[in-house]
């Protein structure tokens, strides 16, 4: 059977209980893909095939030996990338860094045993910004990571290798982490579905940075980020933290009909003073305003109440600074400027004034969070207050001053990191394209802690109002050495293929 490239994970994960399509095939026609179209967007930075196919074929004979009532996991075949600050055993986790050890990995994390457990094949790892600290991949150690609709312009990130690789069908579904809206920001870029869960909601090894990070995914449909939400919500009674496993399956409340008259208010004016928002990011939140309006909703005109964001930003850049401690390191004096000199102000804040910036980081999200609860149900935004900038457009400034790379990315992420300090699920959706230039812009939902089946079935609303699951790169056909043959697709309708060619390479 032929394979559609563009096919949701769900349909994927049928095609293979009904015998349709091998997991076996699926591998292949997505390493294929990825040994054509990865050398100009540079999505994956560990290939091992042999073992891919491996799991594989397990995943292939566990079908075949199947009894007819036997429930098999929801994923099982399905191929699926991990971003590369995660560790899978027997490979290299670096970081992203030069300064990072090549050691194959131990063990698997708790999340990817998750993956696993649920039927995926480990695809391969995909790329990172070093230490997931920066909203784009350009990197010594990974080299650049371009985007599908255009590739002059970054993916985002610090996903980026999970949000080229999902976009350009070089995967169906990919993990994905955000600390400051490392899942959101790569989805905008590329026109697909992230979603942040609450606070601890999906518990890692560890407690990453202060709990301002939370895992995920990024996918092309609604549907696929919800059962996957279900994979990674396990309760983990060895996490500092962990909840109940939740008692209902998000995959069955997002076919559920939100309630009605929800009070909707929106953000389209950056938190912080100096930053605009493009066009195209305003009329993309204007678009889903009006949609769910027209769905029954009511829209609040009340600002969002933030505290003085001075106090917000200093507080959340000192955790930020240390962010990387737990990193292990072969070479420290490899990393990049901008995170060398992170590390520098991390080692200058003693331990009182970091305890100082964690309760500072409390007491205004809950005085965010209590406000929002009080105002609205939802909150729309835009994911980014600008659109995919273009490749090197971070450096400007940082050669006096590597921190001028963080500056640079604020417009990318002033919409995103607000919601990482109050924990609240949040969700981009790729509800429009600029007109002038053919890129997706995402539009960020919020809603209150723990309310991720609010959130989904929102978003399934929107998905059904302004369907975007048609839309596919097809840009960048002139960096292409040798266009390469579309794969023939089944499984769904076949989109415009991405025409990327090149070299086969690991």
């Amino acid at each position: 059977m032929h394979i559609d490239p563009f096919s949701s994970a769900l349909d994927l994960a049928a095609a293979v209980r009904r015998r349709d399509v091998s997991p076996v095939e699926l591998a292949d026609a997505y390493l294929e893909r990825a040994d054509r179209l990865d050398p100009v967007l540079n999505a994956y930075c560990h290939r091992d095939d042999e073992t891919v196919r491996a799991a594989a074929s397990a995943a292939a004979d566990r079908v075949v030996r199947a009894r007819e009532d036997e429930r098999l996991p929801p994923f099982l075949g399905v191929p699926l990338p991990v971003k590369d600050l995660l560790d899978v055993k027997g490979w290299p986790t670096t970081y992203g860094s030069e300064g990072a050890g090549k050691d194959p990995a131990p063990a698997d994390d708790p999340v990817v045993r998750r993956f696993t457990d649920a039927g995926f094949v480990i695809l391969g790892k995909t790329t990172t910004s070093e230490f997931g600290a920066l909203p784009f991949t350009e990197s010594p150690a990974l080299g650049i990571t371009r985007n599908p609709w255009d590739p002059d312009r970054t993916p985002g990130g610090s996903s980026s290798g999970a949000g080229a690789a999902v976009a350009a069908g070089l995967a169906p579904i990919a993990h994905a982490e955000d600390g400051g809206g490392s899942i959101r920001i790569p989805a905008s870029c590329t026109g697909l579905v992230g979603l942040k869960p609450t606070r601890g909601r999906v518990a890692s090894a560890t407690v990453l940075v202060e709990g301002l990070a939370a895992g995920g995914v990024v996918t092309r449909t609604v549907e696929d980020t919800a059962a996957a939400l279900d994979v990674l919500v396990r309760h983990d009674p060895g996490a500092w933290w962990s909840p109940p496993t939740p008692s209902r399956r998000y995959a069955v409340a997002v076919d559920q009909e939100p309630p009605t008259g929800l009070r909707i208010g929106w953000l389209t004016d950056s938190p912080l003073d100096g930053i605009p928002t493009d066009p195209a990011c305003r009329t993309a939140v204007a678009t889903a305003l009006r949609a769910l309006e027209e769905a029954g909703h009511h829209l609040v005109d009340t600002p969002l109440p933030l505290p003085p964001i001075e106090q917000f930003v200093a507080a959340f850049t000192t955790i930020w600074n240390a962010g990387a401690a737990a990193v292990p390191l072969a070479d420290p004096e490899r990393i990049e400027p901008h995170n060398r000199a992170l590390r520098e102000a991390a080692h200058g804040i003693d331990s009182w004034r970091f305890s100082q910036a964690v309760q500072t980081t409390q007491r205004l999200s809950r005085q965010i969070v209590e406000g929002f609860a009080a105002s609205f149900d939802l909150l729309v935004t835009p994911t980014m207050a600008c659109l995919p900038p273009r490749i090197g457009a971070w450096r400007a400034g940082t050669a006096t001053d590597p921190l001028a790379a963080l500056r640079n990315a604020y417009p990318m992420g002033i919409f995103t990191s607000v919601f990482n300090i109050t924990g609240q699920p949040a969700i981009s959706l790729p509800l429009h394209h600029d007109e002038a230039t053919g890129l997706p812009v995402g539009v960020q939902l919020v809603a209150a802690p723990w309310r991720e089946d609010l959130l989904l079935q929102v978003a399934r609303t929107l998905e059904t109002a302004l369907p975007w699951s048609a839309r596919r790169p097809r840009s960048a056909a002139d960096t292409a050495s040798a266009p390469a043959a579309p794969l023939p697709g089944l499984l769904g309708p076949r989109g415009s293929e991405v025409p990327f060619g090149g070299r086969r390479t690991r």
